[in-house]
């Protein structure tokens, strides 16, 4: 097991950080469950951790808007502390809820907190999807899918609001997942892509390569009783980073 600990930051309405701390420990990691509040409350500190995903679910119920409240938090209260961890190219990654907040928040696609460039939208077939999707790889520079460029993933979506939109000065997201088809061929179509994302957008990292956002559960094809191991190779490459 790796001796570097990684954050599983949640927050009321969060549901999957027991999931994804499990997924790490599968993986060789060391996770640690840390309640946003005791960040605030200045309990517990990003800085004494060594990487930090932001799970799955409904934090603060999705008032306001999917991840607004909990981003609102991170960058209100906590900026920097952020800062920090960001300029201290410490990996993060935000799943579904997690890559909501990270949006909301301005980490994705610029690293810029408070200065949000990209939304994730209302589905296109206003409805919560709940399916298997296929995820092909690209070649973009990602610590979290080294090794894996061209590979097709099996994971589960599970959102309402997933569609991702890019303000004018967003165009340095890179695309690291795309939705695909059967032949594994990047898709519009539903319910392939299951949320109607331009592009079949369903994940994006920023510039170094290490923050990573997507809206499929990797931490639910993770175990041998699941459908797919696939999404235990992200959690595998981010334990193998933190042990160089």
């Amino acid at each position: 097991m790796s001796e570097a600990t990684t954050a599983v930051l949640y927050a009321p309405g969060t549901n999957c950080h027991e999931e994804t701390a499990a997924a790490i420990e599968q993986a060789g990691g060391r996770p640690a469950l840390v309640l946003l509040r005791d960040l605030v409350d200045g309990r517990a500190r990003l800085e004494d951790y060594q990487a930090a995903v932001v799970p799955g679910g409904f934090s603060y119920g999705d008032h306001l808007g999917a991840g607004r409240i909990f981003a609102t938090t991170l960058v209100a209260r906590l900026r920097d502390q952020l800062v920090k961890f960001l300029a201290s190219q410490k990996p993060i990654l935000g799943i579904c809820n997690g890559f909501q907040v990270l949006t909301e928040a301005g980490i994705l696609p610029d690293r810029a907190p408070g200065e949000r460039a990209m939304a994730l939208i209302e589905n296109q077939s206003a409805r919560f999807e709940d399916r298997k999707v296929r995820l092909l790889v690209s070649s973009e520079k990602c610590m979290w899918t080294e090794g894996l460029a061209g590979q097709v993933l099996e994971m589960p979506v599970a959102h309402a609001e997933g569609r991702p939109l890019l303000c004018e000065r967003g165009n340095r997201a890179q695309v690291v997942f795309y939705y695909a088809d059967i032949e594994g061929r990047p898709t519009l179509e539903y319910p392939a892509n299951p949320n109607g994302a331009p592009g079949a957008v369903a994940g994006v990292t920023d510039s170094t390569g290490l923050v990573l956002g997507l809206m499929p559960h990797p931490e639910r094809a993770s175990l041998p009783a699941q459908y797919s191991r696939d999404g235990l190779k992200l959690f595998r490459n981010l334990v193998r980073w933190l042990g160089k």
